[in-house]
């Protein structure tokens, strides 16, 4: 009677299923540390420049924080992939925190400072038309 309660009397295919899934996983790869390759004094100019433009303008997207940055004329970022990276490098060292605004079944990822108060019902970040659902402002005739 025991024995077909034992759990090493099972079936053999459901134990080698469950190992060909144990091993076939792969684990989570491990994220280093982001290390910049610019001076430390320019990394300093381009995060405080970076900081004090999404401390002015709240929550922005990283194009918009791109267009903003773009406007101030920064010399040491050289492009978008570099603000990204020290985008990233930020919010590592807990400067920015990273804030997802969900707009219908879209998600929008926002840059903040920890300081700056964030509402989600503000209409500042507008997705385009095609992506709301709404048609255009057409009267309808009856």
């Amino acid at each position: 009677m025991l024995r077909n309660v034992m759990p090493w009397n099972r079936s053999n295919h459901n134990v080698v299923g469950l190992l060909v899934r144990h091993f076939a996983t792969k684990p989570k790869p491990k994220m280093k540390p982001i290390e910049l390759n610019t001076p430390p004094e320019q990394t300093q100019t381009i995060t405080r420049v970076i900081f004090d433009v999404l401390k002015e303008h709240g929550p922005l997207t990283i194009a918009e924080t791109w267009d903003r940055v773009k406007e101030v004329g920064l010399r040491g970022l050289t492009s978008k992939r570099h603000m990204k990276i020290i985008l990233r490098w930020m919010r590592e060292r807990q400067k920015l925190k990273l804030i997802c605004n969900h707009v219908g079944p879209h998600k929008q990822f926002l840059y903040t400072t920890w300081f700056t108060k964030h509402n989600p019902s503000k209409p500042n970040n507008k997705l385009p038309e095609n992506l709301t659902g709404k048609s255009p402002g057409h009267p309808k005739f009856p």
